[in-house]
């Protein structure tokens, strides 16, 4: 059985995000800086993703750790408990 995540929010954080720019991810749900990484994985199975957008716009990030489109949300927190 696969260990899950923290949750980190129960919405998308929206961030403006520039093109080609490097953005780790959060991928344990313990980060304070969410949806970024501040390093609070360590200890756990988990690694930031690095995330570089192809275009300067608001992105949607996932803080609910459970999208199938990671980092970006794609509406599964509307699902959680």
């Amino acid at each position: 059985m696969s260990e899950l995540p923290e949750i980190g929010g129960r919405k998308p954080i929206p961030i403006d995000v520039e093109a080609g720019k490097s953005y780790w991810w959060c991928a344990c749900g313990r980060s304070k800086a969410q949806p970024f990484c501040d390093g609070s994985h360590k200890g756990t199975p988990f690694q930031p993703q690095e995330w570089k957008p192809e275009k300067s716009e608001q992105a949607f990030f996932c803080a609910c750790k459970r999208s199938s489109h990671q980092p970006l949300c794609d509406g599964s927190h509307k699902t959680l408990p």
